[in-house]
């Protein structure tokens, strides 16, 4: 395995950076707040993936702008959130974790700001853009967990920490629909700023400054050919269903992600300090894992998209609840909660069965949760809110399950000097799987679409059920793939105090 570490020569053992260990010495005591505050960043985070959501119909209004232009306000996040996220990683490994946790705190507060202010859709692109900066916090703060807390607390803090994420978007959509219907759009966005000013303040405040593992040079030309690299994949993955998918320009996107991919990958492999380290990336536990959490991410993120349409559905339409949003999110906001217990529960089982056994376990138990939805729409009986209660609990169990063990996992095959940039590496799969998803639902359920009568005596489109069947369908067998995947990675002991 090619890493950036010392090595004892007669025993072939890893050295910890003195610092590092020196934080950590302490085995018996466990750096509570600093675990809290940095569970809260992660869920400021999360919360900058769903805010924008119940403003989406009005931003046209809002920002004075045309609706296809609008949709910039979620692809922009997307997209730099999708470059960060690693860069980040591979920041806090050389120059100090706390810090780009800090920096990335920092721009999350500062694009709050500049959406609350915001008159015209540039500006608020901007914002958009600075939140989508803070995306890597979740990552760098299972590194910083690696560097502070005492082995035998790291698998639950690690999973708390990964489960901030679904925990944020679970309740942050709830919480951002009911202030902007209840009080404004601009309040929403000057509640994220205070929430990520707060966050950085606590981790001023509560978490050590470790000394950086690696150093060395950044990487700059990496950097930029992974920014091409992500740019050309998730561009026409979120912008497909309004260029068409056979559109010149689409399919050049992809073209040019190929080709890129191929470049970038020539040149990384070639350099002495590279962005990320392609060869440890393309071992066997590193590489399954990551695919993995592609298929986990999709997974995931079908089931965001799928249930709040059919909540939100008129009752005239296919299966519809006829719900607002406030009412909508408020049934699925269990599934955070869910999520945040089930993190906890997979420490235990990496302990006993092994991190992949996890993993595994957190796709069936997702895949439980869509044969609930597909029998629910074709079987004798109607889908209820509590079936769907049910459905986003299950979901909500297998992400903090399979979500907690992915760190778990990255931990155990690399080097304390590569975790940022591994687990930068794993949260970017992720959002390669959530953006494939958003992809593939929108086309299906764009497909289903038909005409129901709506309030006044106009018609709207609404997706059918064909269309949430096709959809829930590819979801459960990405859940096949996510679960034999993670039994293909090679077995190895729960996460120990000689793994970290």
């Amino acid at each position: 395995m090619t890493s950036r570490t010392e090595t004892n020569g007669s025993q072939g053992e890893e050295k910890p950076h003195p610092d590092t260990s020196a934080v950590a010495a302490d085995e018996h005591t466990h750096p509570r707040a600093a675990v809290a505050v940095l569970c809260l960043a992660g869920i400021v985070v999360a919360l900058m993936q769903t805010i924008i959501v119940p403003l989406i119909p009005q931003l046209p209004t809002l920002l004075k702008a045309d609706a296809s232009n609008t949709t910039w306000a979620i692809t922009i996040t997307l997209l730099v959130g999708a470059v960060a996220t690693p860069i980040g990683g591979r920041i806090g490994d050389m120059y100090g974790k706390r810090l780009a946790i800090l920096g990335s705190l920092g721009f999350v507060a500062l694009g709050s700001i500049a959406c609350a202010l915001a008159t015209s859709l540039p500006v608020f692109i901007l914002g958009r853009g600075l939140q989508g900066l803070g995306f890597g916090i979740v990552a760098l703060g299972i590194s910083v967990m690696r560097d502070i807390v005492p082995a035998r607390y790291l698998g639950s803090a690690v999973g708390t920490m990964s489960a901030s994420l679904g925990i944020g978007g679970a309740l942050g959509l709830p919480f951002a629909a009911a202030i902007a219907q209840h009080v404004s759009w601009h309040a929403l966005f000057w509640s994220c700023a205070a929430a990520s000013t707060l966050a950085a303040v606590g981790v001023a405040l509560t978490v050590p400054s470790t000394t950086p593992s690696s150093g060395g040079r950044f990487d700059f030309l990496g950097a930029i050919g992974l920014t091409g690299v992500l740019i050309c994949l998730l561009l026409p993955l979120s912008k497909g269903a309004v260029w068409g998918w056979g559109d010149p320009l689409t399919l050049g996107c992809f073209a040019g992600f190929v080709v890129l991919l191929g470049v970038w990958g020539f040149v990384e492999l070639r350099r002495a300090n590279p962005l990320i380290d392609l060869r440890i990336l393309g071992e066997r536990p590193l590489l399954l894992t990551n695919l993995a959490s592609i298929a986990t991410g999709f997974a995931f993120y079908a089931m965001q998209l799928i249930p709040i349409q059919l909540l939100m559905a008129p009752t005239n339409s296919p299966n519809g609840f006829g719900y607002d949003m406030v009412h909508a999110s408020l049934i699925l906001a269990p599934s955070g909660l869910v999520m945040f217990v089930f993190s906890h529960i997979s420490g235990r089982i990496n302990a006993i069965f092994g991190a992949r056994i996890s993993l595994a376990l957190g796709g069936v138990i997702i895949g439980v949760g869509y044969i609930v939805f597909i029998v629910g729409l074709t079987g004798p009986w109607s889908l209820t809110w509590i079936h769907m209660l049910v459905i986003a609990c299950c979901i909500g169990a297998g992400l903090g399950i399979a979500y907690s063990a992915m760190p778990a996992l990255i931990m155990q095959s690399v080097s304390v000097e590569q975790t940022g940039e591994s687990n930068g590496v794993n949260a970017l799969m992720r959002i390669i799987g959530t953006s494939t998803a958003s992809a593939v639902v929108g086309m299906l359920l764009t497909w289903s679409m038909i005409a129901v009568a709506g309030p006044g005596g106009s018609t709207i489109a609404v997706p059918a059920s064909d269309g949430y069947l096709w959809a829930a369908g590819i979801a459960l067998a990405t859940c096949v793939v996510a679960t034999v995947v993670a039994l293909a990675i090679p077995a190895r002991r729960g996460l120990t105090e000689t793994q970290v």
